[in-house]
């Protein structure tokens, strides 16, 4: 279970960098329903994919033959992250993945020694001890992770959450269940909330189908603190969101992304996946600073460090040499990867200093 330890203070500062204040706007209800409130300003992104875990046709509120991922609304209001993911999550244990960036540090890779919840499905998806894992894109670095699923006869929703911290560990919690468009899930310790309501059958069809998800207004709808994040608005100040549909067991990552994927099929094995070598960013952007960088600035001591863990290891090694002739492994600006960032690279060898 979570601590309090978790729950750390939310800086005085935190209303100066927030778009939305809770003086001005009334909070959507989390009910798995599209509000006024996320549209049009912060529909963030929208699918173009058609979906490799099928299309749901059933129209109704707690079942659905399909998964898919249509588009991706957020605001934050009276300092709660309110998300919007229109679409369906197939009512046979699909599981629907969000990782939030919300701070610095986090992990660009899963490691394999995160909490253990959900049956321990967040390190289904993470490194085995090959030094695989599930790999964001490179300016995305995972600080919490919240999942949802739902089936049963009768039909039901869980969830649950997890902290990701840069090295591991961390403090995870199941938050409860709910039933699909009657009653959400409303953990009043963490003051997380999850609803989905699965009436869509409109945004991506299957193969062949519909190739855009505009207008979607039904799906799952979350509420998260930011303080329960580590939101730190001295450190980063924009809201990034990766979402996907995996399998039942945590073990086969479908094409549904937002943002998303460039056409293509499900991805599969999530140890596997390196969303860096896929077209595009897999994440969407919850813009707070437009003056703020995508990008943090990689510390000038540790540019072999590839995935943001402030350590130079093997991890950062199969990297450079991934990208070897190509700018992906390039560490002195001459945007190609040869012996001279090999050399920079081992000279760095161990913790960053």
């Amino acid at each position: 279970m979570m601590t309090h330890n978790f729950i750390v203070a939310v800086l005085a500062v935190l209303h100066c960098f927030i778009v939305s204040s809770a003086f001005a706007q009334v909070p959507p209800i989390v009910d798995g329903t599209l509000d006024a409130i996320y549209v049009p300003v912060n529909d963030l992104t929208t699918q173009s994919n058609t979906t490799g875990f099928g299309d749901s046709n059933l129209g109704v509120v707690d079942a659905a033959n399909g998964s898919e991922l249509d588009g991706l609304h957020a605001v934050v209001i009276g300092e709660v992250l309110y998300l919007f993911l229109g679409g369906n999550l197939e009512s046979n244990f699909n599981k629907l993945e969000v990782f939030i960036d919300a701070k610095s540090g986090g992990q660009n890779r899963l490691p394999g020694n995160n909490p253990d919840i959900d049956f321990n499905g967040l390190n289904r998806m993470g490194d085995d001890g090959t030094g695989n894992g599930l790999r964001f894109d490179t300016c995305f670095s995972a600080d919490f992770y919240i999942t949802s699923t739902c089936g049963g006869a009768p039909i039901e929703m869980w969830a649950n959450i997890a902290q990701l911290l840069t090295e591991g560990g961390g403090q995870g919690a199941y938050i409860g269940s709910g039933i699909p468009g009657s009653v959400a899930i409303d953990n009043l310790k963490y003051g997380v909330k999850v609803a989905i309501n699965n009436s869509n059958i409109a945004g991506v069809g299957g193969d062949g189908g519909n190739t855009s998800g505009a207008g979607v207004t039904t799906g799952i709808e979350m509420a998260v603190p930011l303080i329960l994040l580590g939101y730190d608005p001295t450190t980063q100040k924009n809201i990034k969101i990766c979402a996907a549909i995996n399998g039942g067991g945590h073990d086969y990552l479908s094409n549904q992304f937002l943002a998303p994927l460039a056409p293509m099929g499900n991805l599969g094995e999530p140890r596997n996946v390196d969303l860096s070598t896929i077209e595009g960013n897999q994440y969407a952007v919850l813009v707070v600073d437009t003056n703020e960088p995508d990008c943090a600035p990689r510390p000038p001591a540790c540019p072999p460090d590839f995935n943001g863990d402030l350590i130079i290891d093997g991890s950062d090694l199969a990297t450079l040499l991934s990208g070897w002739g190509t700018p992906a492994g390039d560490t002195n600006g001459d945007q190609t990867t040869d012996g001279s960032d090999l050399a920079t690279l081992l000279s760095a060898w161990g913790p960053c200093v």
